[in-house]
């Protein structure tokens, strides 16, 4: 593959674009300079154009005035009679390249600052030099020397000066062709490659010339116009998108002459396109018209037989069907307020019959023993016998243990008015 612009790596980028097209379609890369330069304007020799102008304060005006100017072709021009004949520019400026004023008989008039003026029209190219002049009647004072800014130029009153202006460039001393050296040049970055390994795909010379890059397919999609350098349009044509013409293209517009380089760059991306809607009415009663998706052509014959198709029809709803689902949710609520208060009733009722069982466990009196006066007399015979009881609490025990423990007491049952009664 041929670089991408390895011979001028330092092109000036114009624009940057954003296309982004359909998939199947034809996308246009818009590069377009309706400058002279690309588009061939004969004007010749009229394009470059040399003219010297004085700026002088002699006459306390402040004037600035234009001496003459010669066009490439060799016609000078002197605007002042009074110069007429005392200053003149070489005839071959053009050719060596010597552009500097020559003026006798130099008067204390003369004096300002001159500046000598390069155009090149076709090329939009403009140079200037700039030469400080003063006069003197002192032949020792003649010099020339440097002012920082421009050289300046001390001459002796009548003698004949010489203010230098000399460039030897090519576009000032030659006539080259332009058509030889115009050029246009379409390169192609896929995705993930960098500048400088871009694949080229077309270049095209003002002369006509034409040369294309890649496969044959490649060739035949994208195309540059054979007026582009009479109409200054050098857009790229692609036909047929595809996915793998996604990328960054640029296009260099380089004119060898004038030293001209050009790039603007197109970020293509490639979309599925749209599909369309088309609007079926279906003859069922109470419903409405639908829209259906196509994804295939309808045969106009009724008698072209068909495969089974699948077509997904979307029926709009109706009020009624929205009434008829808000009823179902409806009585799905009222459904479940209902189970709710059942369960509360039940728990309820099951927590009141905890409630009176507790207060009749717990309503009965308990027995206490200090009430009985126990009459131990009887009891005497067993004092050594051991007694095995089983003992509901540790109180009933500690009272047998002591009963057992100490001699019985001999008590009145007059005085406490008590009548104990064993079984």
């Amino acid at each position: 593959s041929v670089p991408a612009d390895a011979s001028n790596p330092d092109s000036v980028v114009v624009s940057v674009l954003n296309i982004s097209a359909t998939l199947g379609s034809q996308a246009v890369l818009p590069c377009k300079s309706y400058r002279m330069v690309w588009t061939q304007d004969r004007l010749n020799d009229r394009q470059r154009v040399v003219h010297w102008d004085v700026y002088s304060n002699y006459y306390g005006n402040n004037k600035m005035e234009r001496l003459c100017d010669m066009y490439s072709a060799g016609d000078q021009r002197v605007y002042s009679s009074y110069n007429r004949g005392r200053i003149f520019m070489p005839e071959n400026a053009f050719t060596d390249g010597n552009f500097s004023l020559v003026i006798k008989g130099v008067a204390e008039s003369d004096e300002g600052t001159y500046s000598c003026n390069l155009h090149h029209h076709y090329c939009h190219l403009y140079e200037t030099v700039k030469i400080q002049l003063t006069i003197t009647k002192k032949a020792e004072d003649a010099n020339e020397y440097w002012d920082g800014e421009k050289p300046v130029i001390v001459a002796l009153e009548g003698s004949t000066v010489m203010l230098p202006c000399v460039n030897h460039n090519h576009i000032w001393t030659e006539r080259h062709s332009e058509e030889e050296q115009q050029v246009v040049h379409w390169d192609r970055q896929p995705p993930g490659v960098p500048h400088d390994r871009a694949d080229r795909l077309i270049d095209l010379y003002a002369s006509g010339e034409r040369r294309s890059y890649g496969p044959l397919f490649i060739r035949q999609k994208m195309n540059i116009t054979d007026t582009a350098f009479a109409l200054g349009d050098f857009s790229l044509r692609i036909s047929e998108l595809e996915s793998a013409d996604e990328g960054t293209y640029s296009c260099h517009l380089h004119h060898h002459y004038c030293g001209l380089h050009e790039r603007r760059i197109y970020q293509v991306s490639v979309t599925e396109p749209v599909r369309e809607k088309k609007v079926v009415n279906l003859t069922t009663h109470n419903i409405a018209p639908a829209i259906a998706c196509f994804p295939f052509p309808l045969p106009s014959d009724p008698n072209v037989v068909r495969g089974h198709n699948v077509i997904n029809v979307i029926i709009p709803e109706s009020r009624m069907h929205f009434f008829q689902q808000l009823g179902y949710i409806l009585a799905t609520l009222l459904l479940f307020v209902v189970v709710l208060i059942i369960v509360v009733l039940v728990t309820r009722r099951r927590r009141q019959r905890g409630y009176e069982y507790n207060v009749k466990k717990y309503g009965e009196k308990d027995v206490n023993l200090k009430e009985f006066t126990v009459d131990t007399t009887d009891l005497t015979q067993y004092k050594t016998e051991d007694i095995r009881l089983d003992y509901k609490n540790n109180i009933l025990k500690e009272k047998a243990e002591q009963a057992r423990s100490f001699p019985a007491k001999n008590i009145d049952l007059d005085k406490g008015n008590m009548t104990c009664f064993t079984q």
